[in-house]
């Protein structure tokens, strides 16, 4: 049976695109920590934009150098698996992410051994247990927020690129891929951060910690979306790339009878993957 599963196109097709989809969302997640200039990475001035009365910079999230990665997946396994296909592996990545944070969290809770403390001395990391449950021990309400995000985000993602698809039929992949992007990640970037810092810095504030005001929220989404939208418009010729490589990968009767099966599904549990016969 196993042999089966492997040898069938259809079959591993899926399990390459869900681990390279898992994968990406659970590094996402976890470099999503870092905070970085987009300006100054590439030796520019940082500029100063104006959002809802807020002064900003491009100063971004590490996570969107492969959430672009998690766009492209979500379309291809939409267009060939539907938004069963989607779901099934939105669910299990949201699970694994979860899964991993526990475990990062237990790992924080282990005594350190001495010399670990200062076994990056010399290199600058005075300590490195300290250093250590920095990076991986995020803020809860960061996690809750990027895991509702990600799942609404995907769920939205998942309607909107079917809906467009069954609007247009096999026409215009751009628009259905790009398109349900766009419309998924405008509410992803506002999600995320309402709930992780809007509600997050108000839930257990002690004197002198900063407190997200509602015009700071509005700017940083704005400008995060703005940021996702250009992307994913710069993504499309990728898109098409993916899609011609899928194509001569399963071969075009068995391409066009995976697509018609995905755009004829309906809502329910996940069926069975389609096959060569």
């Amino acid at each position: 049976m196993i042999h089966n599963l492997v040898k069938d196109r259809s079959a591993r097709l899926f399990i390459i695109l869900g681990g390279f989809f898992i994968t990406n969302a659970l590094i996402a997640e976890v470099i999503g920590v870092k905070i970085f200039s987009f300006e100054k990475t590439f030796g520019l001035e940082p500029l100063q934009v104006n959002f809802f009365g807020e002064q900003l910079s491009l100063n971004l999230t590490a996570g969107v150098l492969l959430w672009p990665v998690v766009f492209i997946m979500t379309d291809v396994i939409n267009e060939y698996y539907g938004r069963k296909g989607v779901k099934l592996l939105s669910y299990l990545a949201a699970g694994l992410i979860a899964y991993a944070f526990v475990m990062f969290y237990g790992a924080m809770g282990l005594h350190p051994a001495d010399f670990f403390i200062i076994s990056k001395a010399g290199s600058g990391v005075p300590d490195m247990e300290l250093a250590y449950d920095s990076v991986l021990g995020q803020g809860g309400w960061i996690i809750i927020g990027s895991l509702i995000a990600f799942l609404i985000g995907q769920v939205v993602d998942a309607y909107t690129f079917y809906r467009i698809k069954k609007a247009t039929g096999e026409r215009r992949v751009w628009l259905r891929a790009t398109g349900s992007t766009l419309v998924s990640q405008f509410i992803d970037s506002y999600v995320v951060l309402f709930v992780a810092f809007y509600i997050g810095t108000r839930v257990g504030v002690k004197e002198g910690d900063f407190v997200w005001s509602f015009q700071l929220f509005l700017a940083v989404g704005t400008l995060n979306y703005i940021y996702k939208a250009v992307v994913a418009v710069l993504l499309t010729p990728v898109i098409y790339l993916i899609h011609n490589i899928v194509e001569k990968y399963l071969g075009a009767p068995l391409a066009a009878d995976m697509k018609r099966s995905a755009l004829m599904e309906k809502d329910g549990p996940v069926g069975d993957i389609p096959t060569a016969g």
